[in-house]
Order: C-alpha cells, then sequence, then structure tokens
C-alpha cells in the first residue's frame, strides 16, 4: 500500500515512524530537518539549534523523505500536488501539517516576531536594547516572555494578555507565575487585548505601547488546504475524524496531530505536542489494523500535565484532569525546569526509539473512552 505522510512535526513524523514498514511510505516535508516547536522560546533566548535533519530520524527506515511544500490535495484522484510541480499519488493520505501562530492581526505579519521566526528574534534582541512586548497569555506567550527576560536582561520585557497570565493554570500556578515574572521584571498588561502591531508599536484596544520589538504568539491557526481539498473541517479549519481519526467525509485520509478535532475529555483536543503525539501514533496503529484485516480500536487519551519553562532555571509542572482542567497540586522551581527539559528529550527519544523499534511509544489512556460522535462542524475546537 502506498502511503503518503504530509507534514515532518511532532504528529506527521510519529505516524510515519510507526507504520508497519511493508508499506511504501513517502514522508513530505517543507524543511529537511525536523524543528523542535517547544524549544523555539529556547532559541529565540541563545539556544545554538532546535532541528534535527531528517534523514537522521529516518535513516534505515525505508521511508522516502521528500522536501517540498504541498500545495493541493485532490482526494478524488488520491494525489497530492507540491508546489514544485511534482503529484505523489497515494492509497491512504496522512495529512499531518500542523499549525501556525496566527499573524492575521493588522501589521502583526509585517512588524511583528512570532515563535517561527526565532531565529530573527534572537539576532534583532542581540543587536540592541530596548522595550518587548510579548502578545499572549498562554503558556506558549509566558514561556516566552520569561526565556527573553532571563536571557536579554538590557531589554524590558512586558507580557500582553486580553485575559490573565497563565489563564488555564490553577491558584498555586497562577501565584508563583506571577511571583516569576516580578523577579525577572516581566511586567503584565492583563485584561488588555492586543489589535495589530505597527513600526515601533503595539496595538491594543487601550491604546498604544511602545516596543521596539513586538513577538506575537497568541492563537495558532491551521493551514486552509484540508478545507480547500473539500475534507469536513470545524469554524477553525481543523479536520473532523472519527473515533479512528479517519476524515469523516473521506475515509482514506487520516488526519494527526494539531490539524484535526479530536474528541477527548473536556471537548476538541488542545494544539499541542502532548496531545499530538498520541493521536498520531493511534492512526499509525489504525492503518496498520486495516492493512491487516484487523479491526480498529477508537482512540484513548487523557491528559496528566502541562508543563511550563520560565527560564533556564525555574518551571512550573501544573498537574491536571483527564480533560485538562487544573488541580492544585504543582511542581515548581528547578525541580519542575528538570522536569520540563526531560519532557522535552522524551519526544525526541520516542522518536529516535520508533525507528529502531516501532509501535514502542506510549501514551496515558485513561479508563473511559472518550465520544465516538466527531466534534460538531457547528463547535469551536478548543
Amino acid at each position: 500500500m502506498d502511503i503518503l505522510v504530509i507534514g515532518a512535526g511532532y504528529a506527521g513524523l510519529t505516524t510515519a515512524l510507526r507504520l508497519d514498514r511493508t508499506h511504501r511510505i513517502t514522508l513530505i516535508s517543507a524543511d529537511s530537518s525536523f524543528r523542535q516547536r517547544i524549544r523555539l522560546h529556547e532559541l529565540a533566548a541563545g539556544r545554538p539549534s532546535v532541528t534535527i535533519p531528517l534523514a537522521e530520524l529516518t535513516a534505515g527506515t525505508g521511508i522516502a523523505t521528500v522536501q517540498a511544500r504541498v500545495s493541493g490535495i485532490d482526494p478524488q484522484a488520491r494525489r497530492v500536488r507540491t508546489d514544485d510541480g511534482r503529484v505523489f499519488p497515494y492509497d491512504t493520505l496522512v495529512y499531518a501539517l500542523g499549525s501556525g501562530t496566527d499573524v492575521s492581526a493588522p501589521g502583526v505579519a509585517e512588524h511583528a516576531y512570532t515563535a517561527e521566526r526565532a531565529g530573527e528574534l534572537r539576532a534583532r534582541l542581540e543587536a540592541g536594547s530596548g522595550e518587548v512586548a510579548v502578545v499572549g497569555g498562554g503558556l506558549t506567550g509566558v514561556e516566552m516572555a520569561a526565556e527573553l527576560a532571563e536571557r536579554h536582561p538590557s531589554w524590558r520585557v512586558s507580557l500582553v494578555t486580553g485575559g490573565e497570565p497563565g489563564a488555564g493554570l490553577s491558584e498555586k500556578g497562577r501565584r508563583h507565575l506571577a511571583r516569576t515574572f516580578a523577579r525577572l521584571g516581566v511586567r503584565t498588561h492583563a485584561g488588555t487585548r492586543a489589535t495589530g502591531a505597527g513600526p515601533g508599536v503595539l496595538r491594543t484596544d487601550r491604546g498604544d505601547l511602545a516596543a521596539d520589538v513586538v513577538v506575537w504568539a497568541a492563537s495558532f491557526v491551521v493551514p486552509p488546504l484540508a478545507a480547500e481539498a473539500g475534507l469536513a473541517v470545524d469554524p477553525r479549519g481543523r479536520a473532523l475524524v472519527d473515533e479512528t481519526l479517519r476524515s469523516v467525509s473521506h475515509p482514506e485520509v487520516y488526519v494527526v496531530g494539531d490539524a484535526a478535532a479530536v474528541r477527548v475529555p473536556g471537548g476538541a483536543s488542545r494544539m499541542s505536542c502532548a496531545a499530538g503525539m498520541p493521536i498520531a501514533a493511534h492512526a499509525a496503529d489504525v492503518v496498520n489494523a486495516r492493512a491487516a484485516g484487523r479491526a480498529a480500536r477508537p482512540f484513548r487519551f487523557r491528559y496528566l500535565i502541562q508543563c511550563v519553562s520560565l527560564g533556564r532555571r525555574d518551571g512550573l509542572i501544573q498537574f491536571v484532569r483527564s480533560d485538562d482542567s487544573p488541580v492544585e497540586f504543582v511542581l515548581r522551581g528547578r525541580v519542575a525546569a528538570w522536569v520540563k527539559e526531560l519532557v522535552c528529550r522524551f519526544t525526541v527519544g520516542s522518536l529516535r526509539l520508533e525507528r529502531r523499534r516501532p509501535g514502542s511509544y506510549l501514551w496515558p489512556k485513561g479508563s473511559a473512552r472518550p465520544s465516538s460522535a466527531p466534534v460538531s462542524a457547528s463547535s469551536s475546537a478548543a
């Protein structure tokens, strides 16, 4: 069977490496290397590299890797087009194109940095000093603000958020975050919604804020390719899948990672490595099972923790219920920073182990299966 995997992030690589190697597997990626997205804030703060060559991660697997950008999908003909004019047929498609920072607000694409441009951001910060405004009070923004404040003390770092920094954390977690920001000198503008960016300025609903550098770390958005191809999607463009992670409209297409709105405890899966790798691993198991004539099992998953780095010497491990809601138990300080580092290493270690022993990656499944009904097309993904 010809299996085509498009996207080589955490999810795409996990699926490709876990598939039975009697299949003919092709992996298409816009880049020649795998980028550790959960370390991009570290790259912005001075980490030398967060990439690993795909050739290294797929060596000896028989997986054919293609460096190209996917430009279109024809589900009827079962073909994928790339921007260099090539066409790739498939029997089964694994759609793993992930997500990126939403830069649709006025001036953001032109005047703000994002995590995806972490290398450029680092170069800019190393070239001077001034005011940095980080937009976004979620974990991406929190980690970026703390890391930059610790690594670049000559810059004055602010965090701007429409709600409260770390709103999804417990009270204990938010208190530790506030203490850490105070220690690092990070100023917070809570209840302030950023509306755009311009030269030397961040636009907000409370007026303009002077900022020599704006770092946009707000919401994620998925590429439009799934919707353009006619796959059923939710209002955010995430593909709707059944309990075995197949597209509800095109059963020959499996959708994994951030691109999929997967029903898990608490609603649609959170865009994260924590959910993306289990989704991807299970999709590979389902493809293998169906190819061998076995029944496919429904996806099972539960959340355990949220990991937050607050610079290199501090962190926060927030324990959560199966639906990702926080409990009051947290780990803080150097112990939490150590746990977060172990988690980051575990993700890459899991990929390397899958290369050598497909099927080795395990994830928390919980005691109850989520609803078999896909996330409604009229509902919003979480």
